[in-house]
C-alpha cells in the first residue's frame, strides 16, 4: 500500500481537481492533465515542486491505488492509448484510493496487540475490502465507497477505544479538542488522546508525546513535530507526515517514511 509512481499512469496528476491556493499554483479540473505531466507520465518539475508552488503534490499519497488501477484493473493499458477508458479510469482511481486507505487502517488495526478481542471482525472487514479492490472496472467506477467507509468506521472507532484505554493513567477518552489551530502544545502529554479529525494546522507539538493517540482524519498541515514521538500513534498516515514540519529528532512508525523536505 505504498505509492509506486513508476508503475502508474500519472493518475493523481489527472484524476483530481486542484484549486489555486498555497498548495497548488493553478486551478485544474478533474480529468484535465496537469501541464507538467510528461508523455512518460512523469512530473516535469518533480525536483522543484515546492518552490514552483506545488507543495500539495509533495504531500499527496495514494496508498498504492495508482499502480493497482494502472497495472491491475487496466492491465497496463493507459488512458492516452485508450482514451475511451479515461473517464472511467479516473473514477476507479478515486474509489480505489479510498479503499486502499481503509486497507491501510484495517491492516494496522490487525497488527495491534490490543485488538485481539475483535480480530475476526477486523479480518472479515479487511477481506471484504480487499475483494472490492479486485472488482471489474465498471463495478468499481460506480461503487458507493462512502457507504463502505461508513460500515468500516465503527470498527475503527472500537479499535481506537481499545488501544487508547491501555495507556497508563489515561481512561482512553481524553479529548483535547477538535479546533487546535495554532495551539501551543510543546512537550504536551497527548498519550491516548482522541485527536480524530482534529484541526492541528500550524499547531506546535514540538517534543509532544502522541503515543497511542488516535489521529485518523486529523489535519497536520504545517504542524510542528520536531522531536515529537509518534512511534505508536494510531492511524497516522504518510499524507499527515508529509503535510507536517518535522526533523531528524521526530520519532515515526517504521512503516512510514521520513519526508524529504523535513529539516535534518
Amino acid at each position: 500500500m505504498r505509492a509506486d509512481c513508476a508503475n502508474c499512469f500519472g493518475l493523481c496528476c489527472v484524476a483530481l481537481t486542484l484549486f489555486a491556493s498555497a498548495d497548488f499554483a493553478v486551478d485544474k479540473e478533474a480529468g484535465e492533465p496537469c501541464s507538467h505531466l510528461g508523455e512518460d507520465f512523469r512530473c516535469g518539475i518533480h525536483r522543484r515542486l515546492r518552490p514552483a508552488g506545488f507543495p500539495g503534490c509533495t504531500v499527496y499519497d495514494c496508498f498504492g491505488a495508482g499502480q493497482k488501477v494502472s497495472q491491475g484493473v487496466y492491465a497496463g493499458q493507459d488512458w492516452r492509448s485508450r482514451p475511451e477508458t479515461a473517464d472511467q479510469m479516473f473514477r476507479v482511481f478515486r474509489v480505489m484510493r479510498q479503499l486502499h486507505e481503509m486497507l491501510s487502517h484495517l491492516t494496522e488495526a490487525l497488527a495491534r496487540p490490543e485488538t485481539e478481542p475483535m480480530r475476526e471482525e477486523l479480518r472479515q472487514a479487511l477481506g471484504a475490502t480487499e475483494r472490492l479492490t479486485r472488482e471489474p472496472a465498471d463495478e468499481l467506477a460506480d461503487f458507493d465507497v462512502t457507504a463502505h467507509r461508513e460500515a468500516v468506521a465503527p470498527l475503527l472507532r472500537e479499535v481506537s477505544a481499545l488501544v487508547r484505554a491501555t495507556v497508563s493513567g489515561r481512561p482512553g477518552k481524553r479529548r483535547p479538542g477538535r479546533d487546535l489551530f495554532g495551539a501551543r502544545l510543546r512537550g504536551a502529554d497527548l498519550r491516548g488522546a482522541d485527536l480524530r479529525s482534529a484541526c492541528l494546522v500550524a499547531a506546535d507539538l514540538t517534543g509532544a508525546d502522541l503515543g497511542r493517540a488516535d489521529v485518523i482524519g486529523a489535519d497536520f498541515r504545517d504542524t510542528r513535530l520536531s522531536r515529537a514521538d509518534l512511534t505508536t500513534t494510531l492511524f497516522l498516515t504518510q499524507v499527515q507526515l508529509n503535510a507536517a514540519r518535522g526533523d531528524g529528532g521526530t520519532k515515526i512508525p517504521p512503516s512510514l517514511t521520513r519526508p524529504a523536505h523535513w529539516s535534518v
